[in-house]
C-alpha cells in the first residue's frame, strides 16, 4: 500500500536535485572558461621583436634604392667602323696603362693616313715653291726700282745743269722746261713702281699666310687622325680592371660602339634611384647612409640628374669608406638620404611594418596580452619611426611580422 511522502522528504529532494543541476552548470562553465583560454592564440615573448617608445631625435630620410659601382670606370668605344682581328686580354684580367687589350683591322686606316701624309708634304713644297716665286719676284721688282732711282737721279742732274748753263746765258728756256718734264715724269713713274712694289710685298704675304694656314689646318687634320689610328689600337688608358671586353674576332664594329671597360673595382661608389615624388628632399651635399646586410656606410650625394625619367631620379653617392671589404661591384643596397631632424620626438623602432606616414594597427604589451591600438605614425629614417599618436613613452609595441594575426584583436603573451 503506497503512503504519502512527506513535506520534509520532498524538500530535500528538491535540494539535492538543484544542487545537483547547479553543479553540472558550473562544470560546463569551467569547461568552456579552459576551453576557451585553451583556444586562444599565444604568442612566446621571445619569439617577438619588441620595442619600448622613447623620446629622442629622428633624423628624417627617404628611402631609395641603390647599386654599387666601381667609383673610376671608363668606357673604351672603337674610334673607327672596322672588325676585330685579335684579343689580347680577357674580363677580369689586370692591366697597366698603354697595356694592349685587342687588335682592330687598321689596314684601311692607315693607307688613309699615309696618303694624308703625302698631302702634307706636297702641300709644304708648294708653299715653299710661292715663297721662292714671290722672293723672285719682288726681287726684280726691287732691281726696277733700283734702276728707276737711278735714272731719276741723272735726270736731276742733268736738270741742275741746265738750269746753271740757263743762268750762264749759254742754254735756253726750252730746254730747261723739257730737262723738268723729263725729270717730274721720271719722279711720278718712280712712285708709282714703290707703290705696285708696296702692293706686290702685301699680296705676297697674304698668300704666303693663306697657304700657311691651309697648312696648319692640314696638319690639325692630320694629327686628328694620327690619333684616331693610335686609339684604334685598343689599350687600357689606366691601371685598373678589365671588366668587359668584346671577344668575338671577326666581329664587325661600328664607330663609337663599346669594346671594352677598364674598372678600377678597389674603390666604389653607389648610384641610386628615387621617385621624382622626393625630388625636394635630395639635393648635391645631402647626407646618404647605405646599408648593406648589417653594414651601415656613410656618405654625401655627389650627384644626381636634373630631370626625372619615367618618374625616377637618379643620383651618386660618394662613399667615406669606399673601399669597404663588403663593397662588390653590382651590389643590392638599400639608401636612406637624410633630409630633416626633429628633436624630442616619440618613437618606436623601424621595421618591415612600416610602409610610411599613415595609420596602423600595432599590439601592445599589457601584462600578459598583446592588444590591438591604432597608432598615427609620420617620419622616419632607417633606425626609428616617429609615433605621431596612439603611443606612449614606455609603451612596449611588437614591430616584428605578426600579418597572420590581424584579424585577433587580443593576443596570449607568453613569458617563457
Amino acid at each position: 500500500m503506497d503512503r504519502e511522502i512527506s513535506k520534509t522528504e520532498r524538500r530535500k529532494a528538491l535540494w539535492r536535485q538543484i544542487f545537483k543541476t547547479g553543479g553540472l552548470i558550473l562544470a560546463f562553465v569551467v569547461a568552456a572558461g579552459f576551453l576557451i583560454s585553451y583556444m586562444q592564440a599565444s604568442l612566446n615573448r621571445k619569439d617577438l621583436l619588441i620595442s619600448t617608445v622613447d623620446k629622442g631625435t629622428i633624423e628624417v630620410s627617404v628611402n631609395a634604392s641603390g647599386k654599387v659601382v666601381p667609383a673610376f670606370e671608363e668606357i673604351i668605344n672603337s674610334p673607327i667602323n672596322s672588325r676585330i682581328v685579335e684579343v689580347y686580354r680577357k674580363g677580369g684580367d689586370e692591366v697597366d696603362v698603354g697595356t694592349p687589350i685587342l687588335k682592330l683591322d687598321l689596314q684601311t686606316v692607315e693607307t688613309e693616313y699615309n696618303k694624308l701624309i703625302d698631302e702634307e708634304e706636297m702641300l709644304r713644297l708648294q708653299l715653299e715653291q710661292l715663297r721662292v716665286t714671290n722672293s723672285g719676284k719682288l726681287s726684280e721688282m726691287e732691281m726696277k726700282l733700283k734702276v728707276s732711282r737711278m735714272e731719276l737721279s741723272r735726270r736731276e742732274v742733268e736738270l741742275r745743269n741746265e738750269r746753271y748753263l740757263d743762268s750762264l746765258g749759254a742754254g735756253t728756256t726750252d730746254k730747261v722746261r723739257q730737262v723738268e718734264l723729263s725729270y717730274h715724269v721720271g719722279l711720278l713713274q718712280l712712285n708709282e713702281d714703290e707703290q705696285k712694289y708696296l702692293n706686290e710685298q702685301a699680296l705676297t704675304e697674304a698668300d704666303l699666310k693663306v697657304k700657311e694656314l691651309e697648312l696648319r689646318i692640314f696638319r690639325k687634320g692630320l694629327a686628328e687622325a694620327l690619333r684616331t689610328l693610335e686609339d684604334a689600337q685598343i689599350r687600357s688608358p689606366r691601371k685598373a680592371i678589365l671588366t668587359y671586353v668584346n671577344t668575338e674576332v671577326g666581329a664587325q664594329i661600328q664607330q663609337g660602339s663599346r669594346v671594352a671597360i677598364v674598372s678600377e673595382l678597389s674603390h666604389f661608389k653607389v648610384e641610386g634611384e628615387i621617385a621624382d615624388t622626393y625630388g625636394d628632399r635630395i639635393a648635391v651635399g645631402s647626407r646618404v647612409v647605405v646599408k648593406i646586410g648589417n653594414n651601415k656606410l656613410n656618405g654625401t650625394v655627389s650627384d644626381m640628374t636634373p630631370l626625372s625619367k619615367n618618374g625616377i631620379l637618379t643620383f651618386s653617392a660618394q662613399l667615406e669608406e669606399d673601399n669597404h671589404p663588403r663593397l662588390r661591384s653590382g651590389l643590392k643596397a638599400d639608401v636612406y638620404v637624410m633630409n630633416a631632424i626633429k628633436e624630442d620626438a616619440l618613437r618606436i623602432a623601424n621595421a618591415s611594418y612600416y610602409t610610411g606616414k599613415g595609420e596602423y594597427e600595432l599590439f601592445v604589451v599589457s601584462d600578459d596580452q598583446l592588444l590591438k591600438r591604432k597608432v598615427q605614425l609620420g617620419d622616419s629614417n632607417f633606425e626609428y619611426v616617429e609615433v605621431v599618436s596612439g603611443l606612449r613613452q614606455g609603451d612596449e609595441v611588437v614591430v616584428s611580422d605578426v600579418s597572420s594575426y590581424q584579424e585577433k584583436s587580443k593576443l596570449k603573451l607568453k613569458n617563457k
